[in-house]
């Protein structure tokens, strides 16, 4: 059987490779010039391959359409993934938050894995090759047109052209439309795992600053719609790392709600203890000013921003602060308040939200329930997760299912 593929990302290199290896005659098309681009910068560079949990566990990381998953994630495993890329010559290792990356810490060794199994399976590559329209006649897949005019027959044709996000990797939502041309629904398409602009104007002043082992909580109209624990970093336009980036997949639904997100500071002490730790260092600083007694406790920049918000005059001597002054403190590191005002655009957005209508897709091949011979894989689809690996184990599942069928 005739098998074409569009698009060399993840799922269109799992699918090729998955397709060929159950005997058929594979073509991969991919319009850049070489393959793999958005998963050579994702993970800062290092590729977070997929994540060493239980299966349950991956379901439970999805945010759109889990159910769907189930076939794909139980078919094709993380840890099948994880023996694949060994098996192809790349060594893994896997890191806090049970994220997966290669021991080399390059993504390109996780791309030049593929490529060896592409090659051992026979795959025609075509590089610099842009597909224009998929052919179909009857409701039956027929082949693909290029960009260059050129027809070329096939019986089988795999969608795995990715979303809108980084878009400088060609992922424009070509997919899209091929989807939409075909009889398909698309979804409402939205950047997620994506930074937020923020209101308030401290972020400015803290840009750089990183905070570790913060516990974070985000509401929308006062209403808890999402917490986590970890890393996040202040920006020129407001906050971004890996609990805000999760976070951005939850705030869809909440457009037009006044959202806010709330930071722990201190997440290991509670409120006493808190008190209980800053009255220690104080006593340690009796006659110094107030802006001069939080070295021990808060990272250099983030002093004058707490000092202001506290309302308690930085040259006030600590021995002349009072216990309500004190109390208003450790209520506000319990608790520092930020307004979210939006997210940034696809152009730094790591996945998208929204794709094909998973209704449509039959979820145990990945076959179009429009056209015969039609099917879609990876981000194309209306299905994404949080950062952890998440995203490209549905890439790999999915691509593997449609590769296989």
């Amino acid at each position: 059987m005739k098998v074409i593929i569009i698009g060399g990302g993840a799922a269109g290199m799992l699918a090729a490779y998955q397709a060929a290896k159950c005997g058929n005659d594979v073509s991969l098309y991919e319009k850049n010039e070489k393959l793999g681009k958005k998963i050579f910068i994702t993970g800062k560079g290092r590729c977070n391959v997929t994540n060493a949990c239980e299966v349950e566990e991956l379901l439970d990381h999805v945010v759109t359409n889990k159910e769907f998953l189930y076939s794909g994630f139980y078919s094709f495993t993380n840890n099948a993934m994880m023996e694949l890329l060994e098996e192809l010559g790349c060594p893994l290792k896997v890191e806090r938050g049970n994220r997966v990356f290669p021991v080399s810490d390059h993504s390109s060794d996780v791309i030049a894995a593929l490529q060896r199994g592409l090659r051992k399976e026979n795959v025609d590559i075509y590089l610099n090759t842009t597909v224009k329209k998929i052919l179909s006649e009857d409701g039956t897949v027929t082949g693909v047109r290029l960009a260059s005019g050129d027809t070329v027959k096939a019986d089988k044709v795999i969608v795995a052209t990715g979303g809108m996000s980084y878009q400088t990797t060609g992922s424009t939502g070509d997919g899209y439309d091929f989807a939409r041309k075909a009889g398909h629904k698309v979804t409402k398409l939205t950047p997620a795992l994506v930074p937020f602009e923020i209101k308030e104007d401290f972020c400015k002043q803290l840009m750089g600053l990183s905070l570790r082992n913060v516990a974070v909580k985000m509401t929308a109209d006062g209403k808890k719609i999402y917490e986590d624990f970890g890393e996040m970093l202040f920006t020129h336009f407001g906050i971004s790392g890996p609990v805000v980036l999760s976070a951005s997949s939850y705030i869809g639904k909440y457009q037009g709600k006044e959202l806010k997100f709330m930071i722990d500071l201190k997440p290991a002490l509670n409120k006493d203890q808190l008190d209980h730790r800053v009255l220690k260092d104080f006593n340690k600083a009796l006659n110094k000013d107030f802006v001069n007694s939080l070295d021990n406790l808060l990272p250099k920049k983030l002093i004058p921003v707490i000092v202001e918000l506290s309302g308690i005059p930085e040259h006030k001597k600590v021995n002349e602060i009072t216990k309500k002054e004190r109390e208003t403190l450790v209520s506000l590191l319990k608790r520092l308040e930020l307004t979210i005002t939006g997210v940034r655009g696809f152009k730094e957005a790591i996945i998208t939200q929204g794709g094909v209508n998973v209704k449509e897709i039959d979820p145990g091949t990945m076959e179009s329930k429009k056209v015969k011979g039609l099917y879609f894989a990876g981000e194309v689809l209306d299905l994404d997760a949080v950062t952890g690996g998440f995203n490209l184990q549905i890439a790999w599942s999915t691509g593997y299912l449609a590769g296989m069928n």
